[in-house]
């Protein structure tokens, strides 16, 4: 058994910390020469304001826009409002700001559950690849930010962990946790189950398996239950929630025509990064089932891009939607682990350089959704 102790998981959470602390270095000299505030940024903008205002107030808060949509905060799911106002009641911050220090924590346990899954498939090094990369995306500003990523990622990595493990009690209970976090929880649900599953095969019969998979999905079904009887929506009411925001599952035909109008138009460049960001997308998923990774890891990482692709409002926020998908980071992690030590420094370094001058231009800019 691999000791996943601290000393173990040690240099992939100094990496982790390291990007991350370069990119909120580099958004705060942007923020110093155009005057903006890192802070406001990072805990008092877009989804920040409304998972601050659960905590404080709880739900039942919504606007209803010009043409008849209504956004109502029922659409977040709430164990990142509960930290917040656990965090806030601890220690006098604002809850804007209790977010923030939930994804400070949240970020380290992904980076070190993304690290134990890793390690386990593909050796130590490979893991600490697998996180630096992780950290270095594009949109890994989000890590820091009072949003859901990096806490969903924490538990979605454990509880992936704990079933590869077969320890099927707490990989139940962060499955629940994660249902609780996002409406992706389901990625998480999936894969416990097929593990389960994979396990009874194998011959392995203990109640824990059993009690495992049916404490899985309970966090969501809790949620969407209660969305349901608060809305007098029944089983379908956290749809209906959603579609208020414009949000539902297409199989990907809304974000084929945003592509297609990107690209007959003058935004026609853009429309080719799209295309080329899916086909990526899609390319490194091919590459983590040519590379034979456990069928618990591709039922969750495909899942978590099905959804996120395949959604049919908010285009902007896929790539936010995409940073769970830490499996993807497997294929090009293994291949770095095979490289010598300072060429694969080199390409993690200019990675990271470029998520943190793109992370402060973006939140300086449209920044998530």
């Amino acid at each position: 058994m691999k000791d996943l102790g601290f000393r173990r998981a040690a240099p992939a959470l100094a990496v982790f910390a390291a990007v991350r602390l370069l990119g909120l270095t580099v958004l705060a000299v942007w923020g110093a020469a155009v005057g903006s505030s890192p802070h406001t940024l990072l805990s008092a903008r877009w989804d920040s304001l409304w998972y601050a205002r659960i905590a404080a107030e709880g739900y039942g808060y919504e606007v209803v826009l010009p043409n008849g949509d209504v956004h109502s905060n029922l659409a977040f799911f709430p164990l990142l409002p509960w930290l917040e106002r656990v965090v806030s009641a601890a220690t006098g911050l604002s809850y804007g700001s209790a977010g923030l220090v939930v994804s400070v924590v949240a970020g380290l346990a992904a980076a070190w559950g993304i690290f134990a899954v890793a390690d386990l498939v593909h050796g130590r090094r490979a893991g600490l690849f697998a996180v630096a990369l992780w950290a270095a995306l594009p949109v890994g500003i989000v890590q820091s930010m009072a949003y859901s990523e990096s806490l969903f990622t924490a538990l979605a990595a454990w509880a992936l962990y704990g079933a590869l493990r077969g320890r099927w009690l707490t990989a139940g209970l962060l499955a629940a946790g994660a249902g609780l976090t996002r409406p992706v929880g389901a990625a998480v649900v999936a894969a416990v189950w097929v593990a389960a599953v994979l396990a009874r095969r194998r011959g392995e019969r203990s109640w824990r398996t059993v009690a495992g998979a049916l404490l899985a999905p309970a966090g969501a079904a809790a949620y969407v239950l209660w969305v349901g009887a608060r809305t007098g929506g029944g089983l379908l009411g956290y749809l209906d929630v959603q579609g208020g925001w414009g949000n539902g599952f297409d199989g990907g035909w809304a974000f084929a025509r945003f592509v297609g109008a990107k690209l007959a138009s003058s935004a026609f460049l853009a429309g080719v990064g799209l295309v080329a960001g899916v086909v990526l997308v899609l390319w490194l998923y091919g590459k983590c089932v040519r590379q034979r990774q456990p069928v618990p890891l591709l039922v969750y990482c495909g899942i978590v891009v099905a959804l996120a692709l395949c959604a049919s409002g908010y285009f902007g926020s896929k790539p936010r939607l995409l940073l769970p998908a830490f499996p993807l980071m497997l294929p090009p992690a293994v291949a770095l682990a095979r490289r010598r030590t300072g060429r694969a420094v080199s390409v993690v370094g200019a990675l990271a350089v470029a998520s943190a001058v793109y992370g402060a231009f973006w939140l300086n800019g449209s920044g998530p959704p």
